[in-house]
């Protein structure tokens, strides 16, 4: 695999988020929600940065791909939501690629009755956007590429490296 990020450079970048995430909500009710699984590492290393009293949710969303059924079919599971009624609430994810998931996941969400609702990304994949909306922040923009490390996985594997590679064919054995 080919190092895209290195280590340094996601914590660097996760701590300059937190420092803006903090002016951005200083004396707000904040409530963090992080997307299973991708979004694990980016959260964990996020509110440790963030000098703030924050809740955190949690919620699942898988798309369906496969012969039988179209790539923009989403499933959301907001179990672990807490309630965001009257929070200011910002969702957390691994990467924005088509934007279907977020888009999905923001529309769901905005039903709570929240103070407001923001979103930001570690990774945002350039070129690939099939929605209109965009993330409010995000970390690194990167080209077209199938990446892993630091949440990001092929077939569940490779979520615990601390940077972010590109996955090569070779590596997919």
């Amino acid at each position: 695999m080919k190092t895209l990020i290195s280590a340094d450079e996601v914590q660097a970048a996760v701590a300059q988020l937190a420092a803006t995430i903090e002016n951005e909500y200083r004396g707000k009710p904040l409530t963090i929600v992080g997307v299973l699984t991708g979004s694990l590492m980016l959260l964990a290393d996020l509110v440790r940065h963030i000098d703030l009293p924050l809740k955190i949710g949690l919620i699942q969303a898988s798309s369906y791909r496969g012969k039988a059924t179209r790539a923009e079919r989403l499933a959301i599971n907001v179990s672990l939501t807490p309630d965001l009624t009257g929070r200011h609430v910002l969702l957390i994810d691994d990467i924005f690629d088509t934007g279907h998931t977020l888009a999905g996941l923001l529309e769901q969400l905005s039903h709570g009755n929240v103070a407001s609702l923001k979103s930001a990304v570690l990774l945002w994949k350039e070129g690939r956007q099939e929605v209109e909306i965009v993330p409010d922040h995000h970390c690194f923009k990167i080209p077209d590429q199938f990446v892993v490390g630091y949440g990001l996985d092929y077939d569940d594997e490779y979520r615990n490296l601390p940077y972010v590679a590109v996955l090569e064919e070779k590596d997919c054995g």
